[in-house]
């Protein structure tokens, strides 16, 4: 009975009460990011059980760039944009980082402490969107691109689409990455949300860095703390049951 609570959950959330959005809402939501200066690009949707794209077995539906040059066809040219609203209605957008600004992206919990104590310290937060089920964006100014190569700095947290996995806690997006975009739709069946709209100015990464890093570190210490005690709770019950 459980189990079949679980799979009509999942049904509900992939059949989509939740998704639905007024194409007004939606076409509005993108125009407030593209007046900000925040270049887009289209990207695949979730469609059914998988990904409008054609890749079979895509890893990400509804999560990436249509385009292989999703880089250069980012814009903030509104009749451009426009034409994508119109000819392509069930897309998602991407924002492409490092050229009008970054994204630091965090876990939820960490981003929810992590804006609690900015905001009581009055410290500029900037934009923010919510990434369901469990990312929050924090939008920055941008290191950007210099022309002399050497004076670009990387940073171990620089996340790219394909090294996602590799930075399950702080993921800095800067040059060559993108974030979706709200009111995008998450495979989750839940759409990408603003929690501080785009036209806040953006602020310096650095300050937001230090919280960020601290919250992260906060949140995977108290993750392990609730492992180990799952575990040690789960070794008593064997252990009695074994008496």
């Amino acid at each position: 009975m459980e189990r079949r609570s679980r799979v009509s959950r999942w049904w509900r959330r992939r059949s989509g009460s939740s998704g639905t959005l007024p194409e007004q809402d939606r076409d509005d939501l993108l125009r407030q990011a593209v007046d900000a200066g925040f270049p887009v690009a289209p990207a695949a949707h979730p469609s059914g059980f998988g990904c409008s794209c054609d890749r079979i077995g895509c890893p990400t539906p509804g999560m990436h760039p249509v385009s292989f040059a999703w880089q250069t066809q980012a814009t903030t040219d509104r009749e451009t944009v426009e034409r994508w609203l119109r000819t392509q209605p069930e897309a998602n957008f991407v924002t492409a980082t490092g050229i009008a600004h970054d994204v630091l992206d965090v876990p939820a919990e960490a981003g929810r402490a992590a804006m609690a104590r900015l905001e009581a310290q009055g410290a500029e937060i900037g934009p923010v969107a919510l990434v369901t089920p469990g990312r929050h964006l924090f939008f920055t100014a941008t290191r950007g691109t210099p022309e002399d190569e050497d004076e670009w700095w990387p940073c171990v947290l620089d996340c790219h689409p394909e090294t996602l996995d590799e930075h399950p806690g702080l993921r800095w997006h800067c040059r060559g990455s993108y974030v979706l975009l709200p009111p995008s739709l998450h495979p989750s069946g839940e759409r990408v949300t603003w929690l501080r709209g785009p036209g806040l100015p953006l602020p310096d990464p650095l300050p937001l860095l230090e919280v960020l890093t601290d919250a992260c570190d906060q949140a995977a210490a108290a993750e392990e703390d609730e492992a180990g005690r799952t575990a040690g709770r789960e070794a008593a019950g064997t252990t009695r049951r074994g008496r």
